[in-house]
């Protein structure tokens, strides 16, 4: 079994997955809706189950009682737009995290108030 958003392994992780239970690699939860067996993104509600509450946010842990983990939840094209989005965001606003720059801002910023 692999994890849904990132392709990890999740063999040494025992099922049945507990409410909170994390993937080793991107620590995202995977008692989700996209890690089961039931998610269909072209139903109504995103779910084949009928009798399933409708969860909202399908990324999200939660207690739905008809959770079973799908053993092919992993989509390399969910990965590869995701990195392009994020790739794209970096292209608009820049990829300068580094906390020098941060720093160099706050200076800039206290000058403004002297």
């Amino acid at each position: 079994m692999k994890c849904y958003r990132c392709g990890a392994s999740l063999a040494e992780i025992s099922l049945p997955f507990l409410r909170l239970e994390e993937c080793p690699s991107c620590a995202n939860y995977l008692h989700v809706c996209r890690m089961c067996v039931y998610f269909d993104p072209s139903v109504p509600k995103q779910c084949r189950e009928d009798d399933a509450e409708e969860v909202r946010e399908k990324e999200r842990a939660n207690f739905c009682e008809w959770f079973r983990p799908n053993e092919s939840a992993f989509d390399p094209s969910f990965s590869a737009s995701e990195s392009r989005a994020k790739d794209g965001l970096a292209a608009l606003f820049g990829d300068d995290d580094t906390p020098t720059a941060v720093d160099d801002d706050l200076s800039d910023a206290d000058k403004l108030f002297k």
